[in-house]
């Protein structure tokens, strides 16, 4: 890899490693593993990729994620953006990370401002619900639509929202925290601590306590009770009739439309991509949830024309919406 060296308004030497403007870099920071792959801008197959563990509760996060930029670094250096995306909270704004679960190294910490001092080249930083959102929506299964929502249903539920073309962030970079829109104030507590979410009905684990909480009761079940029990296991009880387990999943199906309802109210998308583990159970959870959905929207319309989707870009998702952000942002 090949550099420039220059002075910054300081003086100090840094090194730019910018020349052109024909390849985005891309990262993807994960709990347990980062992701970085470098793009040319008319192909969306990464040039080159490589991803680490993460090791968040390890001092020295952000010389692994310099290092790790470095590997996939093009020849020549003719990058012209990079896109970050991170768990949240963030302001993207800024690029700052506020409080990553995991990781107290990087509380308040200026990731996208260090990255972008390191290699001279303009850096942006979003949450990872945003990102999948961003990229399902240019290159996945919201291609074509100009209003989308995307939620998924995994350990937590997270979202993001485009709206006519452009991503939506918010004043402080917080919009679109919908798996925590109170579904029910009397709820049970979520795992950021309030009662009530979304999240706390519909995510894996709530599926999970649920069924735990009704054996406590004494419900019958063939769930057995385990420190590894997971939502799929409680799916494939489902599959073979179990009451217990179809309940769990007849319940977050039922949460999930009144949240989705009241997402349709505020939004008005014209397609819903979901995303997640837990939204692979199909029909097991989908089903409760178009009922619930047609129950709780207060006008049909909402509804005319809506798609629902699976998303489709998997794994890839978080890179080439980092990579799609930083096109965005630099008007690629």
């Amino acid at each position: 890899m090949e550099g420039k060296v220059k002075q910054d308004g300081a003086g100090k030497i840094c090194i730019r490693y910018n020349d052109g403007m024909t390849t985005i870099v891309a990262v993807d920071i994960g709990g347990t593993r980062m992701r970085a792959a470098s793009y040319k801008q008319d192909q969306l197959s990464p040039n080159a990729q490589k991803k680490i563990p993460s090791l968040a509760s390890q001092s020295g996060g952000l010389e692994r994620l310099i290092r790790l930029i470095e590997d996939i670094w093009p020849p020549g250096g003719d990058v012209a953006a990079i896109g970050l995306g991170s768990p949240g909270p963030l302001d993207p704004h800024s690029g700052y990370l506020l409080a990553p679960p995991n990781n107290p190294e990087w509380h308040n910490f200026p990731l996208a401002p260090s990255v972008e001092k390191h290699f001279g080249v303009k850096t942006y930083l979003d949450n990872d619900g945003n990102l999948a959102c961003l990229a399902e929506y240019r290159y996945g299964a919201g291609k074509g639509h100009r209003n989308a929502l995307y939620i998924t249903v995994s350990t937590g539920i997270g979202a993001g929202v485009v709206i006519e073309d452009r991503l939506l962030q918010g004043y402080h970079g917080l919009a679109a925290e919908l798996g925590h829109v109170i579904v029910d104030p009397h709820g049970p507590p979520c795992s950021c601590g309030f009662n009530g979410h979304l999240e706390s009905f519909s995510s894996g684990p709530a599926i999970v306590k649920y069924v735990l909480q009704e054996l406590d009761s004494g419900s019958k079940s063939v769930v057995k009770r385990d420190e590894s029990l997971s939502a799929r296991d409680i799916a494939e009880a489902a599959s073979k009739g179990d009451a217990l387990a179809i309940r769990a999943y007849q319940r977050a199906g039922e949460y999930l439309g009144i949240g989705v309802a009241s997402f349709l109210h505020i939004f008005d998308p014209s397609i819903v991509i979901f995303g997640g583990g837990v939204s692979q159970a199909g029909r097991l959870l989908f089903d409760p949830f178009e009922e619930s959905l047609k129950r709780h929207v207060f006008h049909p319309r909402y509804l005319e024309g809506l798609v629902i989707a699976q998303a489709q870009l998997g794994d890839d998702a978080g890179l080439l919406g980092a990579r799609a952000l930083a096109e965005m942002k630099s008007g690629l």
